[in-house]
């Protein structure tokens, strides 16, 4: 009877390719039956249980009986050797594991957790993806644009918070997601900005600080890089948890006004 081995992973084709891999055989050749498929529990988070294939490994002849013993002890025979010498192209691509880019695993994982989650709230949105060295950015087109992005953007940056989170539960690198809709984060970058410039221009005015009010933290960071430069203001958040305030502080030369009235 052939020998066989177990091997695991977080699907099926991962599962297959690490016993290619450790075995040395191209899936062309690899027998396996399946034990498990795997569940990647809810939003991938809770109940998740690994893919597990059972493969099948081909009749060695008597001669290489030894060679088999030998590759158990890390002793490996020199026409091993030769095989690895043959594929320098994997073993660079191991060599720079760190560097790689984003694996299309995660973006798939990345797709269909947000296409999931978009559809318990709304219908016929479609979700497009375009990929990063270290950053994935999901675009969403149709469905109901107000309640995906709410009141002042809650819900996207409550699923691009949620996404995130899962894709680096699975991934050894850390990966970064943005997620639009229908050009939403560009038209509210430039109407912060613009909103940042106004009142900072009415805070050196009347020499007293300005609230913008609680704003989340992609906003908060868009105001801070907006007026990181003007040498008439400071900006500081104020405040704990999800949405804080911004303040715009005018600096002393622009000396508060006295009201006379």
């Amino acid at each position: 009877m052939s020998p066989r081995l177990e091997f695991e992973g977080k699907n099926i084709e991962q599962a297959s390719q690490k016993a290619c891999e450790e075995l040395r055989i191209s899936k062309e050749k690899l027998k396996y039956d399946v034990i498990s498929y795997g569940a990647t529990g809810i939003f991938g988070l809770v109940g998740i249980k690994k893919a597990k294939i059972r493969v099948t490994l081909p009749n060695l002849p008597p001669e290489d009986n030894t060679k088999e013993k030998d590759l158990e002890h890390n002793n490996e025979p020199k026409k091993h050797a030769a095989e690895v010498e043959e594929c320098p192209t994997e073993q660079a691509h191991l060599d720079n594991k760190a560097i790689v880019s984003i694996p299309d695993e995660a973006v798939n994982l990345g797709k269909n957790v947000l296409q999931r989650i978009i559809d318990l709230i709304t219908i016929d949105a479609e979700i497009s993806v375009e990929k990063k060295t270290d950053q994935i950015l999901f675009y969403i087109k149709g469905g109901n644009i107000a309640i995906l992005i709410g009141k002042r953007g809650q819900t996207l940056e409550a699923m691009q918070y949620l996404v995130e989170k899962i894709i680096n539960k699975h991934s050894e690198q850390r990966i970064r997601i943005q997620i639009d809709i229908e050009g939403y984060l560009k038209k509210r970058q430039n109407n912060l900005k613009g909103l940042a410039e106004r009142l900072a221009e009415k805070a050196k005015r009347s020499g007293k600080p300005i609230t913008i009010g609680q704003m989340n933290a992609h906003d908060r960071r868009i105001v801070h890089i907006t007026l990181r430069d003007d040498n008439g203001v400071r900006t500081q958040s104020v405040g704990d948890g999800f949405l804080k305030n911004l303040l715009i502080f005018p600096r002393k030369k622009y000396p508060q006004k006295k009201n006379y009235t």
